[in-house]
């Protein structure tokens, strides 16, 4: 089945900038029922996780991250594809979950009593503490361990009175709450749309003084900002996991936990949590031009891939997707059919173009995105809702639009929306190497290989 990835990249706004509190996530009131045998009947596995230095990122155009892999194992496991929502609000991912837009949160979500009568919890991945982040004093590195300390918060009793920010909606503010009930004293805590790394990088800017975060996300980060201390515990440890939807999610709990409690187990995890949470590289990545949460810069063919995608009025970031897909932004590959280059371009494609594909990267992202525009002729007048649209030109990219086109006229005689890619137009493609299919008379252009 053709797979259609598009990556959805968060805009990381400098602090005190507007952030849109009212994304159309359209939700469902209904009861969802979308268990374990239905995603494998559809073929893909869909969560939602975040985008940060650990959990999830684009480095040097490959995705990466500690949620990402292991969600990526975990759809391995189900012999299905896996598609990513990218939200950095917990409100908004736990939405996603609830209308039926998402079969799980791969988020680091603290297991606790408030959120358990909102979510079904696997078993615990992981555990981590909550720690306050605040900036070293000036000459910190000449000081003395316990003059050091005097200059700093340590006893959880001295943050009465203090202003510390926590995303919103997160168990961080819940245990701030708990903390100010436990001291006998308030503390005032502000919750804003930006999410532990951002925080951090306020502190260490010393735009505000104090934040609270997960040890393991401080930890990575404190690598790169090395004037911030995040010694100071403000929780013991808690168990973090992955959330179910409470209706209808009992068979995919059930094998989600039987994978988790034995890759757990594995050298492969071992690996995978000390490579993300332990290891210096994290800090390097952040660092690096590469780093798409900082630099907004995904490949070396950046530059390219702007200004080709201003030609037919596309997102660079969603032609620098379809470039990944297609060949890791590696230059020089060719398929075993004969497409090359950064857009896998086919010969005789480039050569109905008049472009010499081969030439340069230039010439191939020109040609692809030359075809592109050709494919959206053919679909403009077609498909009405330009969303839809773009999915029915990346699967004709991939496949073909005649092998498109006769899925739509398939869906049409057999009762489907042909102008709707998922559920509808996309079954039928896969039919398509069914000779009761690919021999009915509507069809144009014979057999395809469904799982292409």
């Amino acid at each position: 089945m053709i797979r259609i990835i598009i990556i959805l990249f968060i805009y990381v706004e400098v602090f005190f900038t507007s952030c849109n509190k009212n994304p159309d996530i359209s939700l469902n009131t209904e009861i969802v029922s979308f268990d374990l045998d239905s995603i494998l009947t559809r073929g893909r596995l869909i969560a939602v996780t975040d985008f940060n230095s650990t959990n999830y990122f684009i480095y040097r155009g490959e995705p990466m991250g500690f949620h990402y892999e292991l969600l990526t194992a975990f759809a391995d496991h189900l012999g299905v594809d896996l598609e990513l929502i990218t939200e950095n609000r917990p409100e908004h991912a736990f939405d996603f979950l609830n209308s039926g837009k998402a079969d799980l949160l791969a988020l680091s979500l603290t297991i606790n009593s408030t959120r358990k009568s909102e979510v079904l919890f696997t078993v615990p991945i992981y555990e981590t503490r909550q720690v306050l982040v605040q900036r070293k004093p000036r000459h910190w590195r000449y000081m003395k361990a316990d003059e050091l300390n005097r200059n700093l918060i340590r006893n959880q009793l001295d943050m009465a009175h203090k202003t510390i920010f926590v995303q919103e909606a997160s168990s961080h503010s819940e245990r701030l709450k708990s903390l100010a009930a436990e001291i006998g004293d308030s503390i005032n805590i502000i919750e804003v749309p930006y999410e532990g790394e951002q925080l951090i990088q306020n502190v260490a800017r010393g735009e505000i003084e104090y934040a609270v975060v997960d040890e393991n996300i401080a930890k990575v980060n404190s690598t790169y900002y090395p004037d911030i201390d995040i010694k100071t515990p403000v929780s013991f440890p808690q168990n973090i996991g992955w959330g179910i939807r409470k209706e209808n999610s009992g068979m995919l709990l059930k094998e989600l936990n039987s994978w988790l409690s034995a890759y757990k187990k594995t050298d492969s995890f071992a690996i995978l949590y000390a490579k993300d949470f332990k290891n210096k590289r994290s800090s390097r990545i952040i660092k690096s031009d590469y780093y798409a949460l900082n630099t907004g810069k995904i490949s070396q063919w950046d530059d390219l891939i702007k200004s080709a995608s201003s030609e037919i009025n596309w997102d660079w970031r969603l032609l620098a997707s379809l470039i990944y897909q297609e060949s890791r932004f590696k230059p020089n590959v060719k398929s075993w059919a004969g497409a090359y280059g950064l857009m896998q371009i086919m010969p005789v494609t480039g050569k109905s173009l008049g472009i010499d594909i081969t030439s340069s990267p230039s010439n191939n992202i020109k040609a692809g995105t030359i075809y592109l525009n050709q494919l959206h002729s053919i679909f403009d007048h077609r498909i009405k809702d330009e969303h839809e649209r773009i999915k029915f030109i990346l699967a004709s990219y991939n496949a073909g639009p005649g092998h498109i086109l006769d899925a739509m006229r398939l869906a049409d005689k057999y009762g489907m929306d042909p102008q709707v890619w998922d559920g509808n137009v996309a079954v039928w493609l896969k039919k398509k190497s069914d000779p009761r299919y690919y021999n009915d008379t509507v069809v144009k252009n014979g057999y395809f290989g469904g799982t292409e």
